[in-house]
C-alpha cells in the first residue's frame, strides 16, 4: 500500500479514536447563570460578603446529612469540578467545607458519606461552626439542583488506555 494512503489512514483513525472518546464523556450538567461566581467555598468563607447573592456550581463530598424542621443540610467538602462538572478529588485535601441547604426532608441513605455531589444554587450567607475542635467558616448554598454521582458516571469518558515507556518483570 502506498506510504501516503497508510499515513492518511492512521491519521484519520487517530481522529476517529478521539472524538469517540470524547462523545464518551458526559456533557456538563448544569448552565452557568451571569451571576455565577467561579470561586471555591474556602475562598468564599474568608470574605462571604463580597459573594453575597451570587450563584455558584459547586461539588464534592459528602460529610453528613442533617434534617431540620422545614429543610435539610448537607455538609460537603468541596473539590474542583472537570469539564462535565464531576468532583475531582485531589491529593492536596479538598477546598474547603459547604453547606448544601435544600427544601423538605433529604434522605441520608441517599446522600451518604463519601458519595460524591455536583449542586447549582445561590449563596445565602454563611455561619460559623465547628470542624472537629477547630472553628470553622461555612459557606451556605440555597440548592437549586443537584446530582449525586453514581461509580459508573465518574468513570464515563476516562480511557482504561495508557501509555508509557519502561521496563516491567514478573518476579516468581
Amino acid at each position: 500500500m502506498n506510504q501516503h494512503i497508510t499515513h492518511t489512514l492512521l491519521r484519520s483513525a487517530v481522529a476517529t479514536g478521539l472524538l469517540a472518546l470524547a462523545a464518551c464523556a458526559p456533557a456538563p450538567i448544569y448552565k452557568p447563570s451571569p451571576s455565577t461566581v467561579a470561586t471555591a467555598p474556602n475562598i468564599v468563607a474568608q470574605s462571604p460578603d463580597r459573594f453575597a447573592d451570587a450563584d455558584v456550581i459547586w461539588g464534592g463530598q459528602v460529610v453528613e446529612v442533617r434534617n431540620l424542621a422545614d429543610h435539610s443540610e448537607v455538609e460537603i467538602v468541596g473539590y474542583p469540578l472537570d469539564s462535565s462538572q464531576r468532583p475531582k478529588l485531589a491529593n492536596n485535601g479538598g477546598w474547603g467545607r459547604f453547606i448544601a441547604v435544600m427544601p423538605g426532608y433529604v434522605e441520608s441513605f441517599d446522600y451518604p458519606t463519601g458519595s460524591l455531589i455536583t449542586l447549582t444554587g445561590h449563596l445565602s450567607g454563611a455561619r460559623n461552626g465547628k470542624v472537629g475542635e477547630a472553628d470553622y467558616v461555612f459557606p451556605l448554598v440555597s440548592v437549586a439542583q443537584s446530582h449525586r454521582w453514581t461509580a459508573d458516571e465518574m468513570n464515563a469518558g476516562k480511557s482504561n488506555v495508557s501509555f508509557g515507556i519502561g521496563v516491567g518483570g514478573v518476579i516468581r
